[in-house]
């Protein structure tokens, strides 16, 4: 491992503490969520630095999306006004202390004391690929295809959830200007003309008898 690393390695190490330790001082939920949300993307970036790339990115996607839907959804729905008004967010202070103290300990303890093994066999070519090879072994084209079951599955969804499509508003043959909302807005169910009637009965004369009958 090269200086710039080594120091990068230090750098990221030293904010993902602070971050975990703005966790334990900060005083509102929605601020406690971006200090873990920082402290893990730094985590993320000490996997990286370490040659696990892959690992680190998709570490530091999963709590990015993660601690983001978690904001929002405090913010859309807590009743402390967006999460953002003074509150404790400590619980059993002293027993949280000491155990947090003692496997901080510990963790730091193993890292200086235990006899790392050193490597015996060459680095490989493409880290990534030896991760999801042990990861998955056999099941991968199992997994890449769930995968696409997934995501079709949840396209399906959206599409058959939504009441209409971008462009309904325009019209069928995209020329209403200006777009008028199906559901809503002006009061009128579609086909109905300006004067709340529909075109069949705008073609009736006075008599109520149509025009073509």
């Amino acid at each position: 491992m090269g200086v710039t690393s080594t120091v990068l390695l230090w750098v990221l190490g030293a904010c993902a503490l602070t971050g975990g330790v703005l966790v334990f001082t900060l005083n509102s939920m929605a601020r406690v969520t971006f200090a873990l949300l920082g402290s893990l993307v730094c985590v993320g970036g000490v996997v990286t630095v370490l040659g696990l790339p892959y690992l680190g990115v998709v570490t530091v996607l999963m709590m990015v999306m993660e601690m983001l839907i978690m904001a929002v959804f405090m913010i859309a729905y807590m009743m402390n006004p967006a999460g953002l008004m003074p509150m404790s967010m400590l619980h059993n202070t002293r027993g949280a202390l000491a155990v947090s103290g003692a496997v901080f300990s510990g963790l730091v303890a193993g890292v200086f004391l235990v006899p790392w093994p050193g490597r015996t066999g060459r680095r490989p070519e493409d880290t990534t690929f030896q991760v999801g090879a042990a990861l998955m072994g056999d099941q991968m084209l199992t997994m890449v295809t769930l995968g696409f079951v997934l995501l079709a599955t949840m396209v399906g969804t959206t599409v058959l959830a939504t009441r209409r499509g971008r462009y309904d508003r325009f019209g069928d043959d995209l020329d209403q200007r200006p777009g008028e909302d199906p559901g809503g807005g002006s009061g009128r169910r579609p086909g109905e003309g300006p004067g709340g009637g529909s075109g069949r009965r705008r073609a009736e004369g006075p008599g109520g008898g149509g025009a073509g009958r």
